[in-house]
């Protein structure tokens, strides 16, 4: 890495691999985290495939079933605010090594489990995995890359990340066919182990700036406990607002709210001890940074949000059969993972602002154009209109971080880079909630529910309703994505890196 290279604290810590490997070698170290990163996300992703079997094969009811999905999300968002200190207190090789063990292991005895509590501890520790490593590749983007070809770096990773949850739930159906539910589980296996041997080939013994890893290092556990305990109470008062009682849901919530006004008093209490909180509340005082973080809950909302929808507008708005859905969504999929690199290569010449207010707004396109759909409707405007969407997100995937953190001094990069993370994935957890709810409540309004068999016009009214908001959500999220247009304070010195 760069920075490495030219910090003498790093020679004790790790060979010079840039000088071993050449110029090269920062794209080694990039296509080395991808693949673990990879292997993260379809795992996050390929389960849903085996779910049917899977509860067939312990007897469980769809609550149940669930958790399965559930303790995946909670424990992947909770594990992201981990990643900085985790970087400073062990290193890179470490940190990453321990991931991909941990989702391996996690992958084994899922697959071997013969009971579901044993299932659910597997599908926990992936989550930890995926959680802790996704953070890490924009840091390396930010530190190991120059600025004229960070963009093309987000978009080669891009790309790659796009085609795991593209490709998995693809091959994870032929598995469940062939082998059963247990092999869904053990497709990770032979991609952590191609991660570990290139861990130990091209990831830096290093923390963050090439100094040595802090052995003293201590965790922001009160932080920690904090920000897990309103990830749960969110998450959770979210289902119960589509399927419990007002009651439960607003206690849930109101509990979310409560744990986020301890988490940032608690944060702000540390840093002013001089501790090191699990999320510096400084990286908000960068208005590119802070406008960022809005863009990135909206959009993650809007991402997983319509993700959910699609599918069911389809078969049950639409009534087309499930394997007219993947049909009519691979155009899309092929669509999102040729736009992001060049969209990445754009980014290192063209204005992040301006990429991502372009994919937003092309994001709002696509979801105001589903309101002109009717049962009679041809189904290639259906594939033109999830094109334009998707086209949109490969605008916005290479360019949202680079903007968001740029400006940032270089040791915010780690806790900037795993907060706008964390962020993301609650807004992704809210926008499946939200359009659930909103569904069930137009169709409601309607006269018509999900149970009936028959489409009717008022069923794809509701739907209508509902991409109309998705539509509203983009619509807004481009008035923050403009205020990432503005130039970042200028620092006579270069900030120091930690230590």
């Amino acid at each position: 890495m760069k920075s490495d290279d030219t910090n003498p604290a790093a020679a004790p810590a790790m060979p010079s691999l840039r000088e071993r490997y050449g110029e090269r070698y920062r794209w080694y170290l990039l296509l080395s985290v991808m693949v673990g990163t990879m292997a993260s996300i379809m795992s996050s992703t390929i389960v849903n495939v085996a779910i049917p079997d899977m509860s067939h094969y312990f007897g469980l009811g769809q609550d149940r079933a669930q958790w399965v999905t559930s303790g995946f999300m909670v424990s992947t968002t909770a594990a992201m605010l981990m990643t900085p200190w985790l970087l400073a207190r062990f290193g890179y090789r470490r940190t990453y090594v321990a991931t991909m063990l941990l989702l391996m292991v996690g992958g084994i005895v899922g697959g071997l489990a013969s009971q579901f509590w044993l299932v659910l501890l597997a599908r926990v520790a992936e989550g930890l995995a995926a959680g802790v490593v996704q953070p890490i590749p924009a840091i390396i983007i930010l530190r190991a890359f120059e600025p004229h070809e960070q963009g093309r770096a987000s978009g080669l990773f891009g790309m790659g990340v796009v085609l795991a949850p593209a490709v998995g739930p693809s091959i994870g159906g032929v598995l469940v066919d062939l082998f059963g539910w247990r092999s869904i589980f053990f497709m990770v296996v032979p991609f952590c182990l191609a991660s570990l041997w290139a861990a130990y080939k091209f990831v830096p013994t290093t923390a963050p700036g090439g100094v040595t890893a802090e052995r003293g290092a201590r965790l922001d556990w009160g932080g920690l406990a904090l920000a897990t305990a309103g990830t749960l109470c969110l998450l959770n008062g979210l289902v119960e607002l589509r399927g419990g009682t007002a009651l439960e849901s607003g206690l849930l919530l109101a509990g979310a709210a409560v744990s986020l006004i301890a988490f940032i008093a608690w944060e702000k209490r540390m840093a002013a001890s001089g501790g090191a909180p699990l999320m510096n509340l400084a990286l908000f005082g960068y208005r590119q940074f802070a406008m960022g973080s809005v863009v990135a809950f909206i959009y993650g909302t809007a991402l997983f949000g319509s993700t959910y929808l699609l599918p069911v507008y389809m078969q049950v708005g639409l009534h087309l059969s499930a394997s007219h859905v993947g049909t009519i969504m691979l155009p899309a999929g092929i669509m999102l993972a040729l736009t992001i690199p060049w969209v990445g290569r754009m980014a290192d010449r063209k204005p992040t602002w301006l990429l991502v207010s372009t994919g937003l707004a092309l994001l709002a396109l696509s979801f105001a154009l589903m309101l002109t759909l009717r049962l009679g409707s041809a189904i290639w405007l259906l594939v033109l209109f999830a094109v334009i969407g998707r086209v949109g997100l490969g605008f916005i995937l290479p360019s949202l971080n680079l903007g968001s953190m740029r400006p940032l001094a270089q040791p915010l990069i780690p806790q900037g880079s795993s907060a706008i993370s964390f962020i993301r994935m609650l807004g992704g957890a809210a926008g499946v909630s939200l359009c659930a709810i909103v569904l069930e409540w137009r169709l409601a309004a309607h006269g018509d529910s999900l149970a009936n068999a028959a489409t009717s016009p008022a069923r794809i009214a509701a739907f209508d309703e509902v991409f109309a908001m998705l539509a509203g959500i983009c619509a807004l999220a481009v008035c923050a994505a403009w205020q990432l247009r503005e130039a970042p304070a200028p620092r006579d010195t270069p900030p120091a890196e930690p230590h």
